[in-house]
């Protein structure tokens, strides 16, 4: 019986987008966060029980908006990002710097 070949997720990266630190790579990890983030909020929305429609009101902004922020469509400003965290959904940031 064969076994296939596994590689890492890292190694997948390494292949097709160039080591860290490379254009096309450092692209491709700033998409990823974009995009994590809102899945981020999408699922503790989801945990909360909590519509698109309830989370804007209780920030006081609109559906469509939350909607572009869970979807990677619109950027989310980190004030923003607080009040989606804090008020929105009763938690709290921990941000961190990798140097």
């Amino acid at each position: 019986m064969k076994t296939k070949n596994v590689m890492t997720l890292n190694e997948f990266k390494d292949k097709h987008y160039g080591e860290p630190g490379t254009k096309k790579r450092d692209e491709l990890e700033v998409g990823y966060e974009d995009f994590k983030l809102g899945a981020l909020i999408y699922a503790a929305r989801k945990e909360k029980g909590l519509t698109q429609e309830d989370l804007a009101e209780k920030i006081g902004s609109t559906k469509s908006y939350i909607s572009k922020i869970e979807n990677d469509i619109k950027e989310v400003r980190l004030s923003t990002l607080k009040k989606i965290i804090e008020l929105g959904l009763g938690g709290q940031i921990q941000l961190s710097v990798r140097l």
